[in-house]
């Protein structure tokens, strides 16, 4: 099976300190998707002012009594709850990615009936934007209504 994630609405490559805060200011912010246990290892990695993104992940799907075990190098695996991440970087002038925040997509939020078809048709697309409400990088937990998943037929519509 596959991951489609399929983002749309990025904040931008900049973000200016929140007003009132110590806190620092970004600048040649990019997104990718981290690897399992391994941090440094981007997939993909897509500027924050680009009009979408789109990454597609390699994993396993296996019927278990307790439903859809979702499984790959991209798959996190944290206390028995799959997710995968999703990390905001800056990138300097030589090209060395620095992790400030990251996002969570909860795969133990799609629904049942969603991953069961995912799982039989070969794909799972998860659809969201990526700007928070204050219109920074999005970041935390990201569980439905925030993002759509649906199930597809195992092929990238590009």
């Amino acid at each position: 099976m596959r991951i489609r994630i399929d983002a749309v609405d990025l904040p931008g490559r900049t973000r200016p300190a929140p007003a009132g805060d110590e806190g620092p200011a970004y600048a040649g912010i990019h997104v990718a998707v981290q690897r399992r246990d391994r941090p440094g290892e981007l997939l993909g990695p897509q500027p924050a002012d680009a009009a979408s993104a789109t990454w597609t992940l390699e994993c396993t799907a296996t019927a278990t009594p307790d439903g859809i075990d979702v499984r790959g190098p991209y798959v996190q695996d944290r206390l028995g709850r799959r997710f995968v991440y999703l990390s905001w970087c800056t990138v300097d002038d030589s090209g060395v990615f620095t992790m400030f925040r990251r996002a969570k997509l909860m795969l133990d939020a799609v629904p049942a009936d969603v991953l069961a078809a995912a799982a039989q048709h070969g794909l799972l697309v998860g659809r969201l934007g990526l700007t928070d409400a204050d219109g920074g990088p999005l970041c935390a937990r990201v569980e439905p209504p925030r993002i759509t998943w649906t199930a597809g037929e195992g092929r990238s519509p590009l």
